[in-house]
């Protein structure tokens, strides 16, 4: 199992956080810069080193970027990217919110394929449910579920059109899964055809806050 890694805190609020996914970097799926909602209005020195860090120590790095399932304008995620790009080196992207119905697809193509003439080798897509099939057919990585432990094991199904592609072009994050559960809910989104999970014991309103206990599984 792939870990994609959200770690949405400062670096020098949580110097040992970061410091861990360092040390564990090279076993990650990619690693989700996110400075300020995006990348800021200016390079932050801390999110830079953790950044120079990352990148030596074997991490694929993506710059988060929302998009308000479409309702932002296109041309301000572009110029976000090229600042992550400018500042953090980064390898590609986490399109955050984006829509899951049939009528954003079109969009949501563009954007794609605009973030991916900038450069961006890696494009994930999060729409937190199982979207219309075209969207993952745009992206490296699709996140088909994001929500917490209690809907993840009591209502959860999965469209036919998953069983069909890769496990290692699907993901699942969940959050509030208790520390000893996290094995669990590793095996529980193999089981459901993702080879790529990140679950965390943290909750809402940010619970990408702290880093997932499963990092110090796959240090073992």
């Amino acid at each position: 199992m792939s870990l994609l890694i959200p770690l949405y805190v400062h670096p020098a609020e949580d110097p040992a956080a970061w410091h861990r996914l360092i040390t564990c970097a090279a076993r990650t799926y990619a690693v989700v810069l996110n400075p300020a909602n995006g990348p800021g209005r200016a390079p932050d020195p801390a999110f830079v080193a953790a950044a120079e860090a990352l990148r030596t120590a074997g991490a694929r790095l993506l710059g988060y970027l929302d998009t308000d399932y479409g309702a932002r304008d296109p041309g301000d995620i572009t110029a976000e990217l090229r600042r992550h790009q400018e500042w953090y080196a980064v390898d590609g992207c986490f399109l955050d919110q984006v829509p899951a119905a049939p009528h954003g697809l079109p969009d949501c193509r563009r954007l794609v394929r605009s973030a991916r003439r900038l450069g961006a080798s890696t494009v994930v897509l999060n729409p937190g449910v199982h979207p219309a099939p075209g969207y993952a057919r745009l992206a490296d990585l699709t996140v088909t579920f994001e929500g917490p432990w209690s809907r993840y094991v009591s209502d959860f199904s999965r469209p036919s059109w998953t069983t069909r592609l890769p496990a290692e072009r699907l993901c699942h994050l969940v959050y509030g899964v208790p520390e000893p559960l996290v094995p669990l809910a590793l095996r529980t989104a193999g089981e459901r055809g993702a080879g790529v999970s990140g679950p965390v014991t943290g909750e809402p309103p940010n619970p990408w806050s702290r880093l997932t206990p499963a990092l110090a599984e796959a240090d073992r």
